[in-house]
């Protein structure tokens, strides 16, 4: 992963996140400032799997000139050493295991974040892909199951398998996307380990990403939700280490963004069903409404049509006027990320 650090600035990454981090969607951020690299949607690992067609066009269809990591989710160990052997065949640059997603249905399968709760498994299964796996191996961790006070133990075995990489969402698995960030985990995990850590969760302006970085200590940021909602949140920090000028994105800026993701996504949809296609984007749009003055995310939830979508859209964005920089103070959404800027106005 040091490839891939630049050598001026902190790292800035794009958080998988499944269902929304795919091709089309890394097309629209990079254009708005790209990341300095991807991570794909995860692939599903069990005994009857292969890498699924379309997360491989997130790896042989990119033409944003970032590198991609693949990352699998799993806990079958022949499985995970059969696919990672695959997709290192591929032009990725590196394979990441996921150990943080928090989904209950994954978790009741003891893969991603529930395999926090048997650290000696994590131990068999990072010692047997660090020797299958001939790149990059990095890993997408949790602080903890239930509790940080897990992490120590956890860092101790990441450390001892010499992993490439270490990218930490700093919350446990139970407090899911509802609690504040534990930066303090951060940087015990950048103080114990010899591999770049990237801190990940509530960072949703240039604000909280700095706060973040200073109290953890990080090689870098991986922005998630916060880059659904700002998709020029990269550019922006980028400009901030370089002195230079952000973007100051409006309103219609935003209009254009929504527009040119309906656009990519349909594209790409095999069947392309018009109802079905406001549903998918009404997801999205959950981030990118929340917080903005008026009604638009409540008339948004009621789009049923291409035609309702638009005339929402275009009511309530085709303005000049800046976007907030920040979410509600009491979002359910980004929630905490308030206690990163708190945190750093106490130091």
């Amino acid at each position: 992963m040091r490839d891939q650090l630049p050598n001026h600035r902190p790292a800035l990454i794009l958080a998988p996140m499944q269902d929304v981090t795919d091709l089309p969607f890394m097309r629209v951020i990079a254009r708005r400032g790209a990341p300095d690299w991807f991570v794909t949607e995860y692939f599903r690992v069990h005994p009857d799997s292969c890498p699924h067609p379309y997360i491989l066009r997130s790896i042989l269809e990119n033409e944003t000139g970032r590198p991609v990591f693949a990352q699998m989710i799993g806990r079958d160990l022949p499985s995970l050493v059969r696919t990672a052997k695959q997709l290192a065949e591929l032009p990725i640059a590196g394979i990441d295991l996921n150990l943080g997603c928090p989904a209950p249905i994954v978790c009741r399968k003891n893969a991603g974040g529930g395999l926090l709760r048997d650290p000696q498994e994590i131990n068999r299964l990072l010692g047997a892909l660090r020797e299958a796996i001939p790149g990059l191996l990095t890993v997408k961790t949790r602080v903890g199951y239930a509790h940080e006070a897990e992490f120590p133990a956890l860092l101790e075995i990441f450390r001892s398998h010499g992993i490439d990489g270490l990218t930490i969402h700093g919350r446990t698995v139970q407090e899911r996307y509802q609690t504040p960030v534990h930066p303090d985990c951060v940087h015990l995990a950048v103080a114990t380990m010899s591999c770049p850590v990237i801190a990940n969760g509530n960072i949703v302006d240039v604000a909280t990403g700095l706060a973040y970085l200073d109290q953890s200590a990080a090689a870098g940021l991986m922005i998630g939700r916060g880059a659904i909602r700002n998709p020029w949140i990269f550019a922006q920090l980028a400009a901030h280490f370089d002195g230079t000028t952000p973007p100051a994105p409006t309103h219609r800026d935003l209009l254009e963004y929504v527009t040119e993701l309906y656009e990519e996504i349909a594209r790409e949809t095999r069947k392309f069903l018009p109802a079905a296609h406001v549903q998918r984007m009404k997801k999205t749009l959950a981030y990118i409404s929340h917080g903005l003055a008026g009604s638009f995310e409540h008339d948004m939830r009621r789009a049923n049509s291409p035609e309702d979508f638009f005339r929402i859209c275009r009511a309530h964005l085709d303005h000049p006027t800046p976007l907030p920089a920040l979410p509600p103070a009491d979002s359910k959404l980004f929630c905490g990320f308030e206690s990163l800027l708190r945190s750093n106005e106490l130091d």
